[in-house]
């Protein structure tokens, strides 16, 4: 079944498991992060930043077809009121290539219990396109022209605020 934020909770997972290492081997208390978060602050936005580095030559096919499959289902999940805000952002300058990526979308959602629940977006992609078997081409061509793709929630640093 398609979920529409299977990304979000795998990052969580993933960026969990060096913290597990760090506490212990115990992944159930670096997983339980979003958890508490959502518990800690229900109604303060979560913020995840989606990196995406394409096979050299093929950025601009990526956006593009992001932009006619990925993002109106984005922008239906902001008209629900799960997303605040949908915004991107790509580098005006060349990088090393070990640090390269081509678009970063920042994602603001609702709290960290959207970011993070069982939203099944299937209902949204069949109501945006009814021919789902070139949307389905189409996605699967998005993802075979990416050559990496990470997810990093972020958090505001207050610089203002005394040191802890």
């Amino acid at each position: 079944m398609f979920k529409l934020n299977s990304k979000a909770v795998l990052v969580v997972l993933l960026s969990a498991a060096p913290l597990a290492l760090l506490l212990g081997g115990r992944p159930s208390v670096a997983q339980s992060g979003a958890t508490q978060v959502a518990a800690v602050n229900p109604d303060k936005p979560f913020v995840a930043e989606y990196y995406y580095k394409a096979k050299w030559g093929y950025a601009d096919e990526f956006i593009a077809l992001f932009k006619k499959n990925h993002y109106p289902v984005l922008k239906k999940q902001q008209e629900q009121g799960r997303i605040l805000q949908v915004s991107a952002v790509q580098p005006r300058f060349h990088t090393t290539e070990d640090g390269r990526w081509d678009y970063r979308v920042t994602i603001v959602y609702k709290n960290a219990a959207i970011a993070n629940d069982d939203f099944d977006g299937a209902e949204i992609v069949k109501q945006l396109y009814p021919d789902q078997a070139t949307y389905k081409k189409e996605e699967q061509r998005r993802f075979e022209i990416l050559e990496a793709h990470w997810d990093l929630p972020i958090e505001d640093v207050d610089l203002a605020a005394p040191a802890k």
